[in-house]
């Protein structure tokens, strides 16, 4: 550009007729220059704030009399009176008050938004006693809204003129007189002074004084109210944390079958469960066993318009469906666990809501069949029921919150990284060994973590003793209680020096078991990946598991799975000596946890063959294991043909026919072997006929018949259901494996029998939980356990001898000890065998009680009771300010403390702040600092309340910050990695040939997996293939397959965090004296 066309800036001329807000120029600077010598100011603006005039309180001090008038901002109501009043040709009495009114919530709001600084407490101090000496008037305007800005000041008669007058853009607010760039401009004529004074004039005499509404409204309903006492801050706490669920309690349109009780505790957990599934698009439903977590979710599901699935274990098909129709609800499918293809194949994407019983099952994400749950889960509404999530390890709790949460993108408050925030938590239970005394103290740690971040957004779980104590009265009225749970009861049975011996010796064998017929993939010569070698040793450790546990269960169980285990290593090496070998890669160990028909498990695993290798592919080492194998459990069985004693058996006769209890209840009698379970129904029945029934996954046994599923299952109802028509009294004593441990009521029984030694702590809950229920009729319920002991070890005393004997069982098993159990707990320094018997015979180990868990529906209570019984105190509590602030004295030679509730969006957290530093605290170690008497007396908060509060404000911006900055955190498997990167690679990027469709498709591929949304054994599978194509529209081609289109299109709920204010919801000084 030629230079004479070019403009020039020139640097601005402070001009003492216009104010602009900029440096040297603010209207601000102006008026504490010309200020100090006025003796009559007088402000007519739309907008007045209090919060900036700590600013020119001090050139105020000088000004012999201060008049503002405010416009008001008018809503449709006031606008209405105004209106009418102005037809009749006043402002009338109705229309001042309505006025009196709306500046009174314009000014609440603007004192809630303000800056909670020392400046702001001293101005508004200031301006209240400029008012109530008189020096300083306030009036509102309600006829019309005003938008002038007028500031017209008058000097004395004997001064150089008769006065200024500002006027322009610039409220008398923080922003108006410093921060926005404004227009203001001085009048200084005398004429231009005294024609504004007049309008000013007319407009006050019409306008309607709001002095005593200030005060009133600045003391009462601000967080400069002084008044505040300690406890009602402590109930002010309570209500803001709670006030979501404080009426939750009320009841709601539900229809229950007859006979079914109408129990508040259950309608508690739908509406709460409702409201968590609304907000974050799924809900753990956890309430410990017995509390009736299926019709829990009957009731859930009569709330719900949509189609419901659930998804179960085979076995509790029918229960469940028979639950769904007994409710009366309507749109459901209920199918196995097992046929999730089918479900995919049939259209998953017709059913809104997804219920999921024993989705623990699916706890490890690399499996196939996880990878499917997934698929029909992702993007709908899941409702997972469980009443043990926290015995599960974190892992299967994220996995678990995968079906329902975005990984990387989560709704939960103060967690939007899942997958951040979970492998922090493994890599601190990493650092430790197992053995290691920190290792139990960091479970517990990282468990209280996952409680306190995830768990309590996304989970409803009450024990009973939080129903027996909060929901009594309900309980009282219906006549239901709780029966009480004795302590555990030992049935001890002892080896004769024979039996014994040959246990020992087994025991030595069993050490040596290399169960190489079940992991050949560890002696390929060439290695396999390492998920296989796990996945191999799983298999292993599983069936060296299944012998030890045949061995408790009994010598019967033991002896027919040796023959099987001979049987299967005897056909495995005769095709590995004819060249050719077939092996299953895609066993999931997991699949066979819970299975009592161990002959079809064996089955499963030698049918199951997928992959063919050669001979010559594996080390010589191989076959000389499996060799060895065969010949230790051809040595075991040797050792074992010649004992014919069953002292277990022996001992169980003789206690049914002495010991009371058993004598005059009915018993369940539980055992993990069908083949156990065969054994003694067959014993008992030749001593009580037609006293017993056998049950298991195939069907039942009675007398001398076998009975179909469904008919051995409405004989069990009608002996054991109390709720069931007709009740009959033919069966005294339920024999079962674990397929009865849940999802049936036998609460005519309160006698549970351990036929094994319970090693799983979860099942254990489940088997009390089927008599230890709600509405039973029994006031006590009786466990027994069985417990081993040698005669040769009768010198160790009772308990050591029998402690020695659960030693055995899991030393024999060494590292693969966790097939026995999946106890996490067991202390460094307490022996497996101790831990076990300790366990047993502790009543605590049956009731499920969360120890260490507290739970807020104690202060729930408290809110409810104070709502219903003291409504003036309720409608108080509700009313107190934002930002509400209060003072007491927490003893001698204490230091002085700030606790501060903060929010953003759903987000609450809370700080303590000291004189040097501030931390995060839980809201039940807020709640403790809060708490107090109603008499508690308050005192003066000091001057140190802002710096304590200034730490605690920058705590929770650098907590809440580093959430924001985990956006777009970097994919932390290799496989995601592998493909976001070839997402993002050029070829495809640039790639010419693909249709605006195809690039959309991508695009949504690409969020999917920066999101964390695609499961391990997908994002697993598209990298192998994807290695070894580069043909762009064949890569495209390979997504496509891999990725259903229903992961990729829905938009599940998401939070952003960063889009929330910050807010100060209520702090607390404790003072600290001498």
């Amino acid at each position: 550009m030629p230079e004479k066309y070019a403009i020039k800036h020139k640097p601005i001329i402070t001009d003492l007729t216009f104010f602009t807000n900029e440096p040297g120029a603010t209207i601000l600077d102006r008026f504490r220059k010309t200020l100090k010598d006025v003796q009559f100011f007088d402000i007519l603006v739309g907008y007045f704030r209090t919060s900036g005039f700590f600013r020119l309180y001090k050139s105020f001090e000088t000004i012999e009399k201060i008049r503002i008038l405010v416009g008001i901002n008018v809503d449709k109501m006031t606008f209405e009176i105004m209106e009418s009043s102005k037809s009749r040709g006043k402002l009338d009495f109705k229309s001042h008050k309505r006025t009196k009114e709306v500046f009174s919530e314009d000014l609440a709001s603007e004192m809630e938004h303000s800056e909670d600084t020392y400046d702001t407490e001293i101005g508004v101090k200031k301006f209240i006693e400029f008012l109530q000496s008189g020096k300083l008037e306030i009036k509102a305007y309600p006829s019309s809204k005003i938008h002038a800005k007028v500031y017209i000041s008058r000097f004395s008669e004997e001064d150089r003129d008769y006065g200024r007058v500002i006027t322009g853009s610039s409220n008398f607010s923080e922003s108006g007189l410093v921060e926005n760039l404004e227009f203001n401009v001085e009048l200084k004529n005398s004429v231009d002074v005294k024609y504004a004074l007049d309008k000013f004039e007319t407009l006050w005499r019409d306008a309607v004084d709001i002095s005593r509404e200030y005060v009133e409204t600045i003391n009462a309903r601000t967080w400069l109210n002084d008044y505040i006492t300690p406890y009602e801050l402590y109930l002010k706490f309570l209500y803001e944390y709670l006030k979501e669920d404080i009426n939750i309690d009320e009841d709601f349109e539900s229809y229950l079958p007859e006979g079914f009780l109408d129990m508040k505790y259950q309608k508690q957990a739908v509406v709460s469960a409702k409201k968590i599934l609304d907000a974050y698009n799924g809900v753990f439903l956890s309430d410990v066993v017995g509390l009736g977590k299926t019709y829990i979710s009957a009731l859930l599901a009569q709330q719900l318009t949509g189609k419901i699935l659930v998804i179960c274990p085979p076995v509790l098909e029918d229960y469940w469906h028979d639950t769904f129709f007994e409710f009366g609800i309507r749109g459901y499918k209920v199918e196995s666990l097992g046929k999730l293809d089918q479900i995919i194949k049939s259209g998953a994407e017709r059913f809104d809501y997804i219920f999921i019983d024993e989705a623990h099952r699916f706890r490890n994400e690399v499996t196939l069949g996880y990878e499917k749950l997934h698929q029909i889960c992702f993007g709908k509404k899941v409702i997972l029921v469980s009443a043990t999530p926290l015995n599960n390890t974190i892992d299967d709790i994220y996995s678990q919150l995968k079906l329902f949460q975005v990984p990387k993108k989560s709704a939960i408050p103060g967690v939007q990284n899942l997958e951040k925030f979970f492998g922090s938590l493994k890599k601190r239970i990493n650092r430790y060994q197992k053995n290691q005394p920190e290792y139990i103290d960091t479970i517990k740690l990282v468990s209280k973590e996952v409680r306190d971040k995830i768990l309590k957004f996304v989970m409803v779980r009450r024990t009973r003793t939080e129903v027996m104590k909060y929901f009594s009265e309900d309980m009282e009225k219906q006549s239901v209680s709780f029966p009480e749970l004795d302590d555990p009861k030992r049935i001890i049975y002892t080896f004769d020096e024979k039996t014994g011996n040959v246990f020992n010796r087994t025991i030595a064998l069993l050490k040596d078991f290399s169960y190489s017929r079940y992991t050949p993939l560890l002696y390929l010569k060439t290695p396999v990946s390492g998920f296989e070698l796990q996945s191999q040793r799983n298999i292993g450790g599983f069936m060296k598991g299944i012998l030890v546990k045949r061995l408790e269960s009994s010598f019967h169980a033991f002896k027919k799975t040796l023959v099987r285990f001979v049987d299967s290593y005897r056909k495995f090496i005769n095709m590995y000596q004819q060249g050719t070998v077939y092996i299953s890669k895609k066993v999931n160990v997991y699949d066979f946890l819970d299975a009592d028909n161990e002959e079809e498990l064996l089955k499963l695993v030698d049918l199951d063959r997928v992959q063919k290798y050669e001979s010559p592919e594996f080390t010589a080492e191989f076959l000389r294991n499996l060799q060895k194998d065969l010949a230790l459990l051809e040595n075991i069985q040797k050792l074992w043909s010649d004992i014919e004693s069953d002292p277990k058996l022996e001992q169980f006769i003789n206690e049914l026919k002495e010991n009371l209890i058993l004598k005059e209840n009915k018993l369940v009698v539980f055992t993990e072997s069908k083949e156990t379970g065969e054994y003694l129904f067959k014993k008992l029945n030749k001593h009580l006929p037609l006293s017993a029934l056998f049950y298991s996954s195939v069907g039942g046994l009675y007398g001398d018949e076998e009975k179909s599923i469904p008919i051995a299952r409405d004989l069990i109802k009608e002996n054991f259901d109390p709720n069931n028509k007709p009740q009959k009294n033919d069966i005294n004593i339920l024999i079962t494996t674990d397929i009865l441990a849940e999802g049936i009521n036998l609460h005519r029984s309160n006698t549970v029998i351990n036929y094994d030694l319970p090693w799983n702590p979860t099942r254990v809950l489940q088997r009390v939980g089927r008599v230890n229920r709600v509405g039973t009729k029994h006031k006590v319920i009786n466990i027994f356990n069985f417990f081993p002991t040698a005669q040769s070890d009768m010198h160790l005393g009772l308990e050591a001898n029998i402690k020695a004997k659960i030693q055995a069982f899991h030393d024999t098993l060494g590292e693969d000890s966790k097939y026995l159990t999946e106890e996490e707990e067991i202390s460094t320094h307490e022996l497996f065998g101790d831990f076990i018997y300790r366990r047993l015979s502790d009543k605590k180990t049956f009731q499920g009680e969360d120890e260490e868990a507290r739970s807020e529906l104690e202060y729930l209570h408290l809110l409810r009771n104070i709502r219903d019984k003291n409504t003036s105190l309720f409608e108080k509590i509700k009313r107190l300010p934002k930002k509400a602030r209060t003072c007491r004295e927490i003893g001698r030679k204490k230091e002085d403390n700030l606790v501060t509730f903060f929010r953003k969006g759903k987000l609450k957290k809370f700080f303590l702040a000291d004189s040097s530093a501030s931390r995060e605290i839980t809201f039940f170690e807020a709640a403790d600092l809060f708490k107090c008497d109603p008499t508690t007396s308050k005192a003066a908060i000091p001057k140190t309340f802002y710096p304590f509060l200034d730490l605690n404000k920058s705590a929770f911006d650098q907590a809440t910050s580093d959430e924001t900055a985990e956006k777009g955190h970097p994919a932390s498997s290799s496989n995601e990695s592998y493909i976001i990167k070839r997402l993002k690679a050029k070829d495809l990027q640039k790639f010419p040939g693909f249709t605006e469709e195809d690039e959309d498709f991508l695009r949504s591929v690409l969020k999917a997996f920066e999101n964390g949304v695609i499961p391990k054994n997908t994002s697993k599978r598209l990298k192998n293939e994807l290695e070894k194509e580069i043909v762009p529209l064949k890569v495209l081609a390979i997504l496509k397959k891999n990725l259903p289109s229903t992961i990729l299109s829905v938009s599940p709920i998401t939070r952003q965090i960063g889009h929330d204010r910050r807010e100060v919801i209520l702090s607390e000084y404790l003072l600290g004296i001498g």
